[in-house]
């Protein structure tokens, strides 16, 4: 009886095992793929130390698992997927992974990759979970659990790049006030940018410096700023672009196109916020009718139902 039912849990252990393994996996590839060379930073170290090691061996065994046996493993998983994947598909992974800031410094096949470890974990959880049941329960199990998993990392993807562009449609009226103001007193508009990006901390301020840095490196400023606008694919950062690089060829004062664009994005700003609270009221009519009111009509209704059930039914 003892060993059947051990036999009753081991698929649900197998199943929770390959699950955590593609879960690390997956957290491994987001937050620690496509970083500095492991081998050049181990030989800069042992570069840099004032006491003599006895040998690279010890370097090596310093280096934590994750970056000298699994991050190499989903390396080698991601050059197996970009030969099945099309390079249409790999093009829009890298334009959404553009838009989302490139997060962790992903790459079109680890993120490939990613989505293969997910299906491939998801759907050997489910049929080793419906592995008593009808093969009906297990054939969808496995294909439900198969699309999820692949999805999951394309929901997540698509999550970053709304949350990325809500943040700087919320951050450009500000920064434009900034920069209008570091224009007004006499610095050029390069600088006005920088002063943007040396004071804040966002996603705005991060494109901002990218645009400094491309111009520094011999991009002309409509290249770099076209580059900026196509990176993020936000309507307001392309009108301003737009009117920006319209200004410098028709050589209009940019301070007074930044004060019409701060001024503008500013009343946009209020539109939206004014726009979501007056969608609230319908938003909050589904948790309000589903969660809310029942449990006030159970508090309320309940103790006269009782009342009513004893007086008809309960005889005392």
């Amino acid at each position: 009886m003892e060993g059947i039912n051990l036999l009753q849990f081991l698929p649900f252990v197998l199943g929770g095992i390959a699950l955590l393994i593609a879960i690390a996996l997956i957290a491994i590839g987001v937050s620690n793929a496509n970083q500095k060379d492991p081998l050049a930073e181990r030989l800069a170290e042992y570069g840099s130390q004032q006491e003599v090691v006895a040998n690279l061996e010890e370097i090596e065994m310093s280096i934590p698992f994750t970056q000298r046996v699994l991050i190499p493993l989903l390396q080698q998983i991601a050059k197996f997927t970009t030969q099945f994947a099309p390079q249409q598909a790999l093009e829009r992974t890298q334009r959404m992974l553009d838009l989302a800031g490139n997060p962790s410094g992903l790459t079109p096949s680890v993120f490939w990759a990613m989505r293969l470890l997910g299906m491939l974990g998801l759907s050997v959880m489910m049929i080793l979970l419906f592995s008593r049941k009808s093969a009906i329960y297990l054939i969808a199990g496995g294909v439900g659990g198969a699309v999820l998993g692949f999805m999951m990392p394309q929901m997540w993807l698509s999550s970053k790049i709304t949350r990325r562009q809500q943040a700087i449609i919320k951050a450009l009226p500000d920064a434009l006030d900034l920069m209008s103001i570091a224009v007004e007193a006499g610095l050029g508009f390069d600088q006005a940018m920088a002063q943007v990006y040396e004071k804040w901390d966002n996603e705005l301020a991060l494109a901002f410096g990218r645009v400094i840095r491309e111009i520094q490196l011999g991009k002309t400023r409509r290249e770099a700023l076209r580059s900026m606008a196509e990176s993020m694919d936000v309507p307001d950062v392309t009108s301003f672009t737009a009117a920006i690089i319209q200004a410098d060829q028709l050589g209009v004062s940019i301070s007074r196109v930044l004060k019409i664009q701060a001024d503008q994005m500013r009343v946009k700003r209020r539109q939206r916020a004014q726009e979501k609270a007056q969608q609230a009221p319908i938003k909050m009519m589904i948790p309000l009718v589903i969660l809310i009111f029942p449990s006030i009509w159970l508090v309320i209704l309940g103790p006269a139902a009782v009342q009513l059930y004893k007086s008809f039914f309960g005889g005392g």
